[in-house]
């Protein structure tokens, strides 16, 4: 039973990694949801670059996006010393670069997810809005949002999955500093790096192995529940 008691710093860790998750989902979920509703409705020059953008981060290597983040959030880059001037906030080698990092990496998720369910919903209802004399952001909060909505679920959970495992964005931008960068998936791999240490990196593991299983299911049962009532509705 001692082997799988945690530890203090193991605690901060898991704790920091829910923290870093939650923050960047949230976040993420505004611009994701008006992102994925332009993808969806409109068609405009850019709309494919657009698209490429957005899924980017799927397909190049994880160290170079945090390397590209280093140079564009870090304190020497563009949006970096701006962020720190206008507002105080400091992305590189703090936990608000790891939620930034995360953000990005599961954004794509999020927006395919919010971006299929718009495109389910009935374009004959937001006519039928329309004709009714509603604008355009009335027909999107009240027809087109609210059918969504299972979509916007499951996009927000997947994206706080995605955001739990991020490790190769995350340590090249932030670095692995305990209690202030060292999220789940850091602490596994530091874990692997010293001797003794496999007690330890699968305890982590199977932590890890049960949030994001959790939020995997939760994201299931949350767009059901939710499909349903928009049915019913």
């Amino acid at each position: 039973m001692d082997g799988m008691q945690l530890s203090t710093e193991e605690w901060v860790a898991i704790l920091l990694t829910l923290k870093v998750a939650s923050v960047a989902a949230l976040c993420s979920l505004p611009p994701g949801i008006a992102v994925a509703w332009l993808l969806a409705r409109r068609r405009f020059p850019g709309h494919s670059l657009l698209n490429a953008v957005v899924h980017l981060p799927l397909i190049l290597p994880p160290v170079v996006t945090g390397y590209l983040l280093l140079l564009s959030f870090g304190r020497r880059g563009p949006f970096g010393r701006f962020f720190e001037e206008a507002f105080g906030l400091v992305f590189s080698f703090r936990w608000t670069g790891a939620a930034l990092a995360a953000a990005i990496m599961g954004f794509p998720l999020m927006v395919r997810a919010i971006r299929l369910s718009i495109e389910a919903v009935d374009r004959r209802l937001e006519a039928a809005a329309s004709t009714l004399g509603a604008s355009p952001a009335r027909v999107f909060l009240t027809v087109t949002l609210p059918l969504a909505l299972p979509g916007i679920a499951a996009g927000l959970i997947l994206s706080f999955a995605k955001a739990i495992g991020e490790f190769g964005a995350t340590i090249t931008f932030v670095s692995n500093i305990p209690g202030e960068t060292q999220t789940l998936s850091a602490a596994i791999y530091t874990y692997t790096q010293v001797p003794g240490g496999d007690a330890g990196a699968l305890r982590l593991t199977l932590i890890a192995i049960l949030v994001s299983f959790a939020a995997l299911v939760a994201s299931e049962l949350v767009a059901r529940r939710l499909a349903a009532r928009v049915e019913f509705a």
